[in-house]
């Protein structure tokens, strides 16, 4: 298998990951909204992102080089936040999780190995949604459309 097969296989198996978790109502946690038209939550947001996210996924959301080939420990390196990215694809449940707890089950594959920590004490939900709102406010409006339609699909 290549390593972009691989990859894809991963991205696959984390959207049905999510699926299954959403539908099973393993997804409910978020509480709260993410607006990435809120001047205020975005400014919020913003501050965050760059003490703790830009390091990894990049101070223009542009994530790690090579960020779809594994490294030699078989981890895959930051993905973008960007339009360029998958964040995107994924509900803003999933998005709060995976910051919440990490890429750990069931918000990843079981097994998965991957450098995303926790953030749980480092942010409260609020703060994790802020972020997420920064991030989204980035987000061109092709990439609204398109998550538009994946979350009719959803339904």
């Amino acid at each position: 298998m290549t390593r972009k097969a691989d990859g894809r296989l991963y991205a696959d198996a984390l959207v049905a990951v999510a699926l299954v978790g959403l539908v099973a109502g393993c997804g409910g946690r978020a509480e709260g909204h993410i607006d990435p038209k809120d001047a205020e939550q975005v400014a919020r947001g913003e501050p965050l992102y760059r003490r703790h996210c830009a390091s990894c996924h990049g101070a223009k959301l542009e994530g790690q080089p090579d960020w779809r080939q594994r490294r030699a420990d078989g981890r895959l390196p930051a993905p973008p936040h960007d339009a360029t990215g998958h964040t995107w694809h994924h509900p803003n449940e999933l998005l709060v999780n995976i910051v919440r707890d990490g890429m750990v089950p069931p918000w990843a594959p079981e097994g998965y190995a991957s450098d995303m920590p926790a953030f749980a004490r480092v942010l409260s939900d609020a703060e994790i949604r802020a972020t997420l709102a920064f991030i989204q406010s980035t987000w061109p409006a092709e990439v609204w459309a398109a998550r538009a339609q994946m979350a009719q699909q959803r339904r």
